[in-house]
């Protein structure tokens, strides 16, 4: 992180601050309530100024988190009038949600109307992707069930739900059968779907659509396909706007959380962020080392191999960024590039393994803080809404904000929650990228494998040359 000269003073003046906070709460100084914060807010003046010069929109994110947790903490009254800076950005983002969701599930599927050229490796792929993004899934459930991360202490429950028509809803809202449940899954009218916000009724319409397109001819396939394309490319940019008014929303929603609940949920948001990282290392040791040995992965050398796009995915948290020298780290232990060249990318669409988990936890997260209990059907039916409508999106920034904020609404679940996570999402972020790059390096040497292409013992350059000489390497059953 490269240092400005308000650095040092926003760091220096927010440590002071911090002391004389600490020593006058436990009575070592006796000093004036005034001048610890004074302390505070002069140092997140200096921390304002440090962003400005940044411009770094995760660290804009932060700032806004911890002047937010201040004003709530020092003006509670006032602060919860703030919610109405997390309410218009709540309204912007539900805007994203349908064409963004639609365009993206359109041309991933309709844009690979030629799978057939492809053969069983397409096949076998999204095959892979689904199984291994499913098990992703249930550990994250399991983490989240297992730590109750978002449980919050009962009286503060009573004091988020007072006066919150959100809870109020869901608390007379009758429970659905399993028959309802499979009902509502299918759209009636794609128009109310997309105006009641109803995110996996877009996502079935956008399934089928982009299936049928598929299946005409590429005379008629091409201005829609197109036309798709645009769309998806709009949603980005209209995705990027929006994300600026991010700072705004989590810091009106901070302020509203602590000025009404205390500093309580900001203790439950770290107790999710060492259960994220705990249930991914527990995912890359139950599932894809295990996936590694049977397909007979040489691990040392596949460790090897990524260590370096791993370490650009979880210093950038862009998987994109890491994308190009993944690719090459994948054909210099054997994977030939035309196997590369077809798992990789398809692999940002649907094998997002890290951010799969995250969103497991993340929307079971909410639905405990919010103090709305879920049977395991209802979270089966939240996150698997969760895991198609995250498929296509991967370039978005912010995308998994964006659909779990849309979810979480369509499921009648309060928002609030959700910006807590965002305060704590640069550090997620991380960890869930770094896995997304390790699953899909994985995923090519199993395909690989899987095709009898994998080159044992290979050192060098790209393989397809070496192949057309080599016998194949083997099977996986």
């Amino acid at each position: 992180m490269k240092l400005t000269r308000f650095a040092v003073p926003a760091l220096v003046l927010l440590l002071v601050a911090a002391l004389l906070t600490a020593l006058s709460h436990y009575g070592v100084l006796a000093l004036p309530p005034m001048v610890p914060l004074a302390a505070r807010w002069l140092a997140l003046a200096a921390m304002i100024a440090w962003a400005a010069q940044r411009r770094s929109l995760t660290f804009w994110i932060v700032v806004s988190m911890l002047v937010g947790a201040e004003a709530g903490a020092d003006f509670p009254e006032g602060a919860q009038n703030l919610k109405v800076l997390s309410d218009v950005f709540l309204r912007l983002v539900k805007t994203i949600i349908a064409p963004l969701v639609f365009a993206t599930l359109v041309v991933g599927i309709a844009g690979h109307a030629d799978l057939k050229k492809v053969g069983r490796m397409g096949v076998k792929a999204l095959v892979y992707f689904e199984i291994v993004t499913t098990f992703a899934l249930f550990i994250g459930l399991a983490a989240i069930n297992l730590t109750q991360a978002g449980k919050l202490d009962p009286a503060v429950l009573a004091a988020a739900r007072a006066g919150n028509t959100t809870n109020d809803a869901i608390a007379t809202a009758p429970k659905q059968s399993a028959a309802d449940i499979i009902t509502h899954i299918f759209p009636e009218n794609i128009a109310k779907s997309v105006a009641e916000g109803q995110v996996l009724q877009v996502v079935v319409f956008a399934i089928i659509f982009a299936i049928g397109l598929a299946m005409v001819s590429d005379k008629h396939r091409r201005p829609m396909l197109e036309w798709s394309e645009s769309l998806s490319e709009a949603m980005f940019k209209f995705t990027n706007v929006v994300m600026f008014f991010a700072p705004l929303g989590v810091g009106g929603a901070i302020a509203y959380t602590v000025g009404k609940m205390g500093f309580a949920p900001l203790l439950n948001a770290l107790q999710l962020l060492l259960t994220l990282y705990g249930a991914l290392i527990a995912f890359l040791l139950l599932i894809l080392l295990p996936v590694a040995l049977i397909a007979r992965i040489p691990i040392k050398r596949f460790v090897q191999a990524i260590a370096e796009p791993v370490s650009i995915a979880f210093a950038t948290t862009s998987s994109e960024a890491a994308l190009p020298r993944a690719m090459e780290a994948m054909e210099s232990i054997g994977v030939p590039r035309r196997v590369v060249a077809f798992v990789m990318p398809t692999g940002y669409s649907f094998n997002l393994d890290g951010t799969t988990l995250y969103l497991s936890l993340a929307a079971i997260f909410v639905a405990q803080a919010a103090g709305v209990p879920l049977s395991f059907g209802e979270q089966l039916v939240m996150v698997f809404t969760l895991m198609l409508t995250s498929k296509g999106v991967a370039g978005v920034p912010r995308a998994s904000l964006v659909i779990l904020l849309a979810t979480v609404a369509s499921f009648n679940l309060p928002p609030w929650p959700v910006f807590i996570i965002l305060g704590i999402d640069a550090l997620m972020d991380m960890a869930r990228t770094a896995v997304n790059v390790i699953g899909n390096c994985l995923a090519s040497a199993v395909i690989a494998r899987w095709e009898g292409e994998f080159v044992d013992n290979y050192h060098g350059q790209p393989v397809d040359e070496l192949f057309e000489e080599t016998q194949p390497a083997g099977h996986l059953h």
